[in-house]
């Protein structure tokens, strides 16, 4: 019988989606210090790689399989299959269950792997991942108006622009409009 992970595992040509494991660090990690300078706005990760330790990870980890299992938010690591390699991520949080079944969607690529269809692979495959395994039936991306390279994934990735929602999401001590996108379960 397979496991909860296993079942949130999946496969596509050149992919692997799966929660992250502690076995990811080293790979985790490479994929952060590879990253090329900032290409726009939008692409700082935030992440000070000196700082990660093995424990820091691991720590990281356990809170992500923790959110799992309140069914809050899954974050799914995303491996090349040719080489292993972790080219970046996909997050689903639960917006709201019930009659809605109202999730949102986050991802990121590193930018040393774009413009190689990855991020529409990855996006593709973890949507399949949320309306399957995670039974979502609404799926949002949550966009500044002004992240083009964003808003082409989401749209290549099959979602829809819905709206913009005005002083929407608090971001670096202000309230930023955002593009709603989103895909229904088919």
């Amino acid at each position: 019988m397979q496991t909860q992970e296993q079942k949130l595992q999946s496969e596509t040509e050149r992919l692997i989606i799966r929660p992250l494991q502690n076995e990811d660090y080293e790979v985790w990690l490479e994929g952060f210090r590879n990253r090329l300078p900032s290409q726009y706005k939008y692409d700082g990760d935030g992440i000070d790689v000196d700082a990660w330790t093995q424990r820091k990870f691991h720590d990281i980890v356990a809170r992500f399989k923790r959110l799992a299992a309140r069914d809050e938010t899954y974050m799914f690591g995303v491996f090349r299959k040719s080489d292993q390699k972790h080219i970046g991520s996909v997050e689903f949080s639960t917006i709201m269950r019930d009659e809605f079944q109202w999730g949102m969607l986050g991802y990121r690529i590193h930018n040393q792997f774009w413009k190689q269809g990855y991020g529409k692979e990855a996006v593709q495959e973890g949507l399949a991942i949320a309306f399957h395994h995670l039974e979502f039936n609404r799926i949002e991306a949550h966009i500044n108006v002004d992240n083009s390279p964003s808003i082409r994934l989401a749209e290549s990735a099959g979602l829809t622009y819905e709206c913009t929602r005005k002083g929407f999401i608090y971001e670096e001590n202000d309230w930023t409009d955002n593009l709603v996108y989103y895909i229904n379960n088919r």
